[in-house]
């Protein structure tokens, strides 16, 4: 289990700014359901001062990408497009007190909407195709361009930075010499190329904002299946009172790995709101079982599943 600070859990809990916005004339989309994490961020903008008068976003993902999304509003709001877009991750880290190694990748997924919003604001065209640059990670869709920017922003200096902060490689590990490449090819123009060096638990890079240290505990046994879902169940049930409450309910429906499938019945059926409490069950989820699932809809299941 990863260590959070106060200012995390507030913004998880009481996300400031969830939800649609109509009159959003700024949008960003970035990431992707499929990968785990997506964010859109939309902001109204003023057309003459150029000031953010609101923003809002939606997010799909764990509680970490739900707190930097919230906490990334709040930064942006009254602040002009020039001033917002000097917003990095790491101003995004340091404003929720820290975040844990590996979840930095939360506030960088904010940072790439931000830039996708304001480009749409301008008329600019938002290459999150890959154009940008070359494809490095299949898995998550992570391009060399988004590694490069993650690298230079936060002095990252190993493979494993990289993965805590972009997500690439850390699934299936084939593109880990590309990865390296890249980093390389930037720490060489920086001039801070050096061999690579040992990483010490709890810190990533040369960043002056620290994220926190994992707790000092042995990791637990891994679950059984049936365990793991008794965790699973138990959890969904500890959560039905406070969706009931609202006038809804959950269910769950089946389990597929990672992927986690419920029904949500009641008034959270079709509400606006429906996304952000599939997000408090994932990371309920995430919570109980201490590694990353994904939790869908009932309607996504596969057919003949």
């Amino acid at each position: 289990m990863w260590n959070y600070t106060d200012k995390v859990k507030e913004h998880f809990f009481n996300p400031k700014n969830a939800g649609a916005l109509d009159e959003a004339n700024a949008v960003g989309e970035v990431g992707s359901i499929t990968c785990g994490d997506a964010l859109k961020l939309m902001m109204k903008v003023n057309p003459d001062s150029q000031v953010i008068e609101d923003a809002k976003f939606q997010t799909f993902g764990c509680g970490s990408a739900i707190a930097s999304s919230s906490a990334l509003t709040e930064m942006i709001i009254g602040k002009t497009v020039d001033e917002a877009l000097a917003v990095t991750n790491r101003d995004i880290a340091e404003y929720l007190g820290g975040l844990p190694p590996e979840k930095m990748h939360c506030s960088v997924m904010g940072a790439e909407a931000l830039r996708a919003a304001i480009a749409n604001f301008k008329g600019e065209e938002w290459v999150d195709d890959h154009e940008e640059g070359e494809l490095v990670c299949k898995c998550f869709g992570i391009d060399a361009a988004m590694i490069e920017r993650a690298v230079t922003v936060n002095s990252l200096t190993t493979l494993e930075e990289v993965t805590h902060y972009t997500k690439a490689g850390g699934s299936c590990q084939t593109c880990h010499e590309k990865i390296e490449e890249v980093l390389e090819a930037v720490l060489a123009k920086t001039g801070a190329l050096a061999p690579p060096k040992p990483h010490a638990p709890g810190t990533v890079g040369l960043d002056a904002i620290k994220p926190l240290a994992p707790k000092a505990e042995a990791a637990p046994a891994k679950l059984t299946n049936v365990q793991r879902m008794q965790k699973i169940m138990v959890a969904i049930e500890e959560l039905r009172p406070q969706i009931q409450r609202d006038g809804g309910d959950v269910e769950l429906v089946d389990i597929d790995g990672k992927d986690i499938y419920v029904r949500l019945t009641g008034a959270c059926s079709g509400c606006s709101q429906s996304a952000g409490t599939m997000m408090g069950v994932q990371a309920k989820l995430v919570e109980a079982l201490g590694e990353f699932v994904r939790v869908k809809p009932a309607s996504l299941l596969p057919a003949g599943a």
